[in-house]
């Protein structure tokens, strides 16, 4: 019996989303189908629709795992106090490029970016009615930078792109 969390069960997600994964490198989610997943994993279609209900919830979940995952590394961070935060987001990301290209193409809604915004910060220093528009600004530039330097495989330094980062929220 396929009972939730069981051994068995969670293996197999494993290698669902492992094959899933591995195909979002060289496909998008719109090209890949559930028959390539069983193909990949050498499960059964049915064990794929016992876990998810088609391609886009196995994104979502995969998705969801990730987030998960991020927030669970970065939890007890404080990014711009402890002035370290850029260069550890930075150098996670240069060693764990395929975690972050594939969490970018899980997207694709763009609901779900990264955000490491000091919003107590941003209230102290915008005191006007706009703060929204700035950290929404802020959200976005950051998540533009990170894809922007993973689809150049990561060529200049984490140091070099904290930099950038802190160049940049200085100059607002």
């Amino acid at each position: 019996m396929n009972v939730k969390n069981n051994k068995r069960r969670r293996d197999s997600q494993e290698k669902i989303e492992k094959a899933f994964v591995e195909l979002l490198q060289t496909q998008e989610i719109k090209e890949i189908s559930v028959s390539d997943i069983v193909k990949e994993t050498g499960l059964n279609r049915s064990t794929f629709y016992a876990n998810y209900i088609d391609i886009y919830d196995l994104a979502d979940k995969t998705r969801q795992r990730l987030e998960k995952e991020f927030s669970n590394l970065f939890a007890d961070y404080d990014y711009f106090t402890q002035g370290t935060g850029a260069l550890k987001l930075f150098t996670h990301i240069k060693e764990n490029q395929i975690f972050y290209n594939t969490y970018f193409k899980l997207c694709y809604d763009d609901k779900h970016l990264i955000s490491i915004y000091d919003t107590e910060r941003a209230k102290k220093e915008h005191i006007d009615s706009n703060i929204r528009y700035h950290i929404e600004f802020f959200r976005n530039g950051l998540n533009a930078i990170i894809k922007m330097w993973l689809a150049g495989g990561c060529r200049e330094t984490p140091e070099e792109m904290a930099e950038v980062l802190r160049q940049e929220y200085r100059g607002r």
